[in-house]
């Protein structure tokens, strides 16, 4: 078995894609297999547009499940340094209404909680909960135009990612303030970061400052897509 092939079983063993009803419902084929191959090669969405339902849920996990070790702290440069106090989250771009919105604004809104599994390309995963606002709610406050279809994330220490408006405004997308129901840390991504069971780790930005509805994706699509980093970049 070469590397590539490796990479990939470990990557479907630990995130559960292994099995077709992890998305599918079920409904097991080999064919699930080819699917699964293709995302190593770009571009990367097609294949997410072929099997994901935007607003099917994936299972979630009990409190007795969750290890609070097994989830590591992994950022492409250092910790940022963020006075809480002077905190905003901006919200802008193809929208009615923009938005510049302190951690108050953010709580007073509808909380939710959700007990997921983070998945990290790297090869390891950890069952977290999390705890914060659907990002549909931000998005609809923001009144997006009907053109819109990406959401870029930028972060206080520069890193940067899109999605696509589907996966944005899933049910289990969201923005958290609290992990394992505690405060969340800064070096998880407080006060705010991504959290969802549809996107792997890297797409799951931290620090999260600014987010821009726009209608063209631009040609810089993500930190590590941009760095070359294909596998899938999709999820």
């Amino acid at each position: 078995m070469d590397n590539h092939e490796f990479r990939r079983r470990k990557f479907l063993q630990l995130s559960g894609l292994s099995s077709l009803s992890f998305l599918l419902g079920g409904c097991g084929t080999p064919a699930f297999e080819d699917l699964v191959g293709t995302l190593s090669e770009p571009p990367n969405r097609k294949f997410q547009e072929l099997i994901f339902q935007p607003q099917k849920l994936i299972p979630e996990f009990s409190p007795s499940q969750i290890v609070p070790d097994d989830l590591i702290v992994n950022s492409f440069r250092s910790t940022p340094i963020i006075d809480m106090k002077k905190y905003r989250l901006i919200v802008d771009g193809e929208v009615n209404n923009p938005l510049t919105l302190d951690m108050a604004d953010i709580q007073a809104l509808p909380h939710t909680s959700m007990i997921i599994r983070h998945v990290c390309v790297e090869g390891w995963a950890a069952i977290v909960q999390w705890d914060g606002i659907r990002l549909r709610e931000i998005i609809a406050l923001a009144q997006p135009q009907n053109q819109v279809k990406y959401a870029y994330f930028q972060s206080a220490d520069g890193y940067y990612e899109s999605w696509d408006i589907a996966s944005a405004l899933h049910p289990q997308t969201l923005l958290a303030y609290q992990k394992n129901g505690e405060p969340l840390p800064i070096e998880n991504g407080a006060p705010l970061r991504l959290a969802s069971p549809i996107k792997l780790g890297y797409k799951q930005s931290k620090w999260v400052i600014q987010i821009t509805l726009t209608s063209q994706l631009s040609i810089f699509k993500g930190y590590w897509e941009d760095q070359g980093y294909e596998w899938f970049a999709g999820l």
